[in-house]
């Protein structure tokens, strides 16, 4: 019979106490142990134990890499310091980079690329895809075929710390690349050969894509952004500042009104204002150039990543929101003012080697990492007075009135 307050747990006399209502029992006495010195003070451990395992691969015996960035043109310029470093380690590797129709635009001006796959991925759509799941499946099985046929040694993913590398490193496992490299706090079995514990929360994107690097046996070489712009009539004569209100989702975008407003207290000073887009974000474009109402406020028109490369390279200063504009200006090392929107935090990507000015409202939500704000855009409620006064700062030529 069971002593009050206990249950039988076992044969014999061998019970383990468990608390029945309204009752209050010691814990279990284990024969013949003792609790350790400083037990209950162990750190939790922070790594699968199926994580960090594999040794780095025989690069000698590599001839073709493939580089998975497959996300927003920011994301693939914030590789190049990787992409540098595997050029310089592994001379004789052909690499390959595999990324959106958005990331892919930018590859004409990354040197050391032999060739670009240019893939709309299923899994950096966000929803439920508008085509047919059969469409979808074929899709991909004809990615595994592309894949496959370029016969790589390494396939390597980097991703951001809130995105999945297993579903492109299952593609590359199918296509037969022998090593298959991965950051990831999620288990996915032997899906990737080479499952690296991810740097902490906050680790800025281009050290994250380093220290997966250096799980392989590469080692850095240096943190700056890479990219060679062409030389190109785009260009505008004198001096300029450029200003870039897109952005890849509407959670990112300062207001178009707000920075008309900038705009024109630039241009007042004396300052001309170019404002640039893509095709999609024309009328944003329109929007600013008509809000500011000044002569010295016009629109650059269309161009091409590489001509809009070139363009930044050469501006005074670019004002722009924490998107693909930040990173090609970093690249350039032209000075930036930048509306830092709270989807990220504020360590996650912010420019390291051009002259910068983050504006921001600290807000408890972020990193929200949302495609729309659902509250009122707190973190960008800047005044467009200070975006300009920090624009003249940077160009150190005029001053705002």
């Amino acid at each position: 019979m069971s002593r009050p307050g206990t249950t039988p747990d076992g044969p014999g006399d061998e019970r383990v106490t468990r608390p029945v209502a309204g009752t209050t029992v010691p814990g279990p006495r284990l024969a013949g142990r003792r609790p350790a010195v400083g037990a209950g003070k162990n750190p939790r451990p922070t790594r699968h134990p199926a994580a960090d395992l594999a040794e780095p691969p025989d690069w000698a015996a590599i001839r073709r890499v493939l580089v998975v960035r497959a996300d927003n043109l920011g994301d693939v310029v914030l590789a190049t310091p990787a992409l540098r470093a595997l050029r310089l380690a592994v001379p004789h590797v052909a690499v390959d980079l595999l990324a959106s129709p958005v990331g892919a635009a930018v590859a004409p001006v990354i040197p050391g690329l032999r060739d670009v796959l240019t893939v709309s991925a299923s899994w950096q759509q966000a929803g439920v895809p508008a085509a047919p799941v059969a469409e979808v499946a074929a899709a991909e099985r004809a990615l595994v075929e592309r894949v496959a046929e370029r016969d790589y040694d390494v396939m390597i993913v980097f991703t951001s710390p809130t995105q999945s590398p297993w579903p492109v490193a299952h593609v590359g496992m199918l296509a037969g690349i022998p090593v298959r490299a991965v950051h990831s706090a999620e288990f996915g079995g032997a899906v990737a050969t080479h499952w690296v514990t991810p740097p902490p929360p906050g680790t800025h994107q281009v050290d994250r894509c380093l220290h997966l690097l250096h799980a392989l046996g590469v080692p850095p070489a240096g943190t700056e952004l890479e990219l060679v712009p062409p030389d190109t009539d785009r260009v505008p004569a004198g001096p300029f500042a450029l200003l870039a209100p897109g952005g890849s989702a509407p959670s990112k975008r300062y207001a178009a009104d707000r920075f008309a407003v900038a705009a024109r207290l630039v241009a007042e000073s004396g300052f001309p204002v170019v404002v640039t887009g893509s095709a999609k974000e024309a009328p944003l474009v329109e929007e600013v150039v008509t809000g500011a109402g000044h002569p010295l406020v016009t629109a650059l028109g269309e161009v091409d990543v590489p001509e809009l490369a070139a363009v930044v390279a050469a501006a005074d200063v670019v004002i722009c929101n924490n998107s693909g504009c930040l990173h090609l200006a970093d690249a350039a090392r032209t000075p930036v003012v930048v509306t830092y929107a709270g989807t990220e935090a504020r360590t996650d990507m912010p420019p390291r080697h051009a002259p910068a000015e983050l504006l921001d409202r600290p807000v408890s939500c972020s990193p929200c990492r949302q495609f729309r704000c659902p509250y009122h855009h707190e973190c960008l409620d800047i005044d467009p007075a200070e975006v300009a006064a920090a624009a003249v700062r940077l160009t150190g030529k005029v001053a705002v009135r």
